[in-house]
């Protein structure tokens, strides 16, 4: 890790765009311990077992028809930067193209480099698991190869800090980001659904607008993943991990001052709630009609609920 050579790389950023994106990857990479991925033929096959017990528990447990996604890679996080300046690069591109020329476009590229390269530095550094449906990519949806990740060195950071067991630990992510490929899988147009709310939103912000109701409904679908996906953990683990969850949920909560500084501005007290708010009406659901009854959810976009039916689920019940 070499914090001088960061800050160097990034304000040195060149080129003719608002972010240098070549130095956002070395910025982040360089002030971020790699990690290592010396992974003994019993770890790789824990991850590979864990993966598959995944995939056959929650297709029976969610009554829900899926396969896992071809590319399933056990990174280190340098790895995980990489991929995830892909994910940047897309959704900035057309903020990027329209956007009116800077009044001063070397601070501006300097000061945008800066705050991505510290975005994903500190994500690289605390991501676990991620199911990654490439959304904005060039292909249609349906003929995308999703991806699902995990970041080993973070994995055995966060279980040794929380004192666990790990491949104990490296089964609950695994469960965890497969129950994301259970949702996607098993509603192909949960993608497409995704990417129009996130296009509207970004085409109304390169006009100088706010779509609010575009990012709303963006926030009550992702509210809905991450609910379900905590639901499918409950039952498949019923008791069994509850004091892994406790620790996990606080974990979600803690870190020094600058991590929850970095944690607030990034947006990740929003991601806990909607994993909060998505679970109370899941289980609200599940209790009411059973796991199959909230799989309805994913059998076509109709069925999301909506911003008022996520707090009111008798409402959603009705309804569907």
């Amino acid at each position: 890790m070499n914090l001088f050579r960061s800050v160097r790389t990034v304000t040195t950023a060149s080129g003719t765009g608002y972010v240098d994106w070549h130095a956002v990857a070395e910025a982040a990479k360089a002030s971020t311990d790699a990690g290592s991925l010396d992974l003994s033929a019993a770890e790789r096959e824990g991850y590979a077992a864990d993966v598959r017990d995944a995939r056959d528990r929650l297709r029976t447990l969610g009554g829900v028809d899926f396969d896992l996604p071809d590319t399933v890679e056990i990174q280190n996080r340098h790895h995980w930067i990489d991929a995830n300046v892909d994910t940047f690069r897309r959704v900035m591109a057309p903020i990027e193209r329209e956007a009116p020329d800077a009044l001063f476009p070397g601070v501006t590229r300097v000061v945008n480099t800066g705050t991505l390269s510290f975005m994903l530095a500190f994500l690289g550094r605390n991501v676990l698991g991620q199911y990654d449906p490439l959304l904005l990519a060039e292909a249609a949806p349906a003929d995308r190869d999703h991806a699902l990740y995990f970041v080993h060195p973070n994995i055995v950071d966060v279980a040794d800090s929380l004192d666990v067991d790990r491949p104990r630990f490296r089964r609950w992510i695994a469960f965890h980001e497969v129950s994301h490929a259970a949702e996607f899988g098993s509603a192909p147009w949960l993608s497409d659904h995704l990417e129009t709310k996130l296009e509207r939103g970004i085409d109304a912000l390169v006009s100088g607008d706010l779509d609010r109701e575009a990012f709303r409904e963006l926030d009550t679908a992702m509210t809905a993943v991450e609910g379900y996906a905590e639901l499918l953990m409950d039952r498949a683990f019923d008791d069994d991990y509850a004091d892994l969850r406790a620790k996990l949920d606080a974990r979600r909560q803690g870190g020094g001052p600058v991590a929850r500084l970095a944690r607030r501005l990034l947006g990740l007290g929003l991601k806990r709630r909607q994993y909060e708010r998505g679970a109370a009406f899941f289980r609200a659901v599940a209790d009411a009609r059973g796991l199959e009854g909230a799989s309805a959810v994913w059998e076509r976009p109709e069925n999301l609920p909506t911003e008022t039916e996520l707090d009111h689920p008798d409402r959603w019940l009705a309804r569907v």
